[in-house]
């Protein structure tokens, strides 16, 4: 709560405060977020609530809270969802795609009209929710790592920003809740993470 007053007054303030301040308190609100999520996830049973939950109402939750960031890093966001409906638990997905959505902004490419891309697509048992961006991309050396926990490869090094606990957390919660989560990419071009809900709530994806 203290956090998020802070972060409230610093919008409401944005002309006056320093911005290294803002940066300082919005790192502390994605850590401390990945704590709470990290140890929820132990006792997952105990937290979610699996009903319908429309895409469209989630993700504008999520492009509210990256507003700020995502005008200040130039970064358009383009949503295409269809009012789809997921089998979910609207407060971990939320966290799921702030996750994905920070990375996509942290690892912009420079010199590029920076975007990502949500797109919702369907078969007859599954839905796919694919988070598209156009930063620096993955090396395929660390593809099949980043789900890994405290792993954060070499685009990790190259910042103070990197915990390697996000795309470790989302794997987890992904599992948890019975969805499936791939990732894609290509250094220097794209990365592209997909989430796979299952239309029938009796049934848990399986690999």
């Amino acid at each position: 709560i203290p956090i998020s007053s802070l972060t409230l007054l610093n919008h409401n303030h944005q002309n006056s405060i320093d911005k290294m301040y803002v940066e300082q308190i919005k790192r502390l609100d994605n850590y401390i977020d990945q704590i709470l999520y990290y140890v929820r996830s132990e006792n997952a049973e105990k937290d979610y609530i699996i009903t319908e939950k429309n895409l469209q109402d989630i993700i504008k939750n999520v492009a509210l809270k990256n507003k700020d960031d995502l005008l200040e890093n130039n970064v358009k966001l383009e949503v295409d969802v269809n009012n789809k409906k997921v089998l979910t638990d609207s407060k971990w997905l939320e966290f799921i795609l702030n996750q994905i959505i920070n990375n996509s902004i942290k690892y912009k490419r420079n010199n590029v009209d920076s975007y990502i891309k949500i797109i919702a697509d369907e078969d007859k048992d599954k839905i796919f929710l694919s988070i598209y961006d156009n930063g620096i991309g993955i090396p395929e050396n660390d593809l099949s790592r980043v789900f890994e926990k405290s792993f954060t490869g070499e685009n990790g090094r190259m910042t103070a920003k990197s915990t390697g606990m996000g795309l470790y957390i989302v794997k987890k919660l992904c599992n948890k809740l019975g969805h499936k989560v791939y990732i894609e990419s290509k250094q220097g071009e794209y990365t592209k993470i997909t989430i796979i809900f299952s239309k029938n709530d009796f049934y848990k994806l399986k690999d």
